[in-house]
């Protein structure tokens, strides 16, 4: 015979064990739900532009104040998170410094060091000229395929863009020839473009 103590012990039990089920329901719920709003960064396009373009500000910013960059000039380009020094630093510890500066700025993923320190003679100087052509070419590239996918008509096309002294050189298959002169173009409106080389764009009709 079951007593009505028995019966309300009973009860209760059974609405601890629901109220646990339902507490862990709700957890495992805003658990999914939070999972579903954290956003993803993006990899390429738009997206990838406006970080590299904040991590080349990042990156300068830090080198601002530190004085073991005093009387350095370096120049800073990122590409889809890598970033490439160029110019000169006073000494060895002043190159050490900015990459290791550049290095420590968050959505960093690796660092191209190129900076020219003092040598002898003309060697130096040849080195300097060197990284200031690599720094310019870099940024030439990086321009040009900003401006490429920032066109309303181009911003669709498959490009590969290399710089080389000044030099742009576009490769890829474009829909027409007159899709072939548009992002030529394009190209040649960007600073410090000397000319633009597109015998390595095919038309596809």
């Amino acid at each position: 015979m079951v007593t009505s103590a028995g019966t309300a012990e009973s009860v209760r039990r059974t609405l601890v064990a629901l109220g646990v089920s339902t507490a862990l329901s709700v957890c495992m719920a805003a658990g999914a739900m939070a999972q579903e709003q954290t956003p993803t960064p993006h990899s390429d396009g738009v997206g990838a532009a406006i970080s590299d373009t904040g991590i080349t500000a990042k990156v300068k910013s830090s080198f601002v104040g530190d004085d073991r960059l005093k009387g350095s000039h370096v120049k800073v380009v990122t590409t889809n998170g890598v970033v490439t020094l160029t110019g000169s630093a006073t000494s060895s510890d002043a190159k050490d410094a900015a990459e290791e500066l550049a290095k420590n700025v968050n959505g960093v993923r690796s660092v191209d060091d190129q900076i020219a320190t003092p040598g002898s003679g003309s060697t130096t100087h040849r080195a300097v000229a060197d990284t200031e052509r690599v720094g310019s070419d870099s940024w030439i590239t990086t321009k040009v395929k900003s401006e490429i996918l920032a066109d309303s008509v181009s911003k669709g096309f498959d490009v590969h863009v290399k710089t080389l002294n000044g030099v742009v050189m576009l490769r890829g298959t474009l829909p027409n020839k007159d899709a072939i002169e548009h992002v030529k173009d394009v190209a040649a409106k960007v600073e410090h473009v000397k000319s633009v080389d597109t015998t390595e764009l095919r038309s596809s009709t």
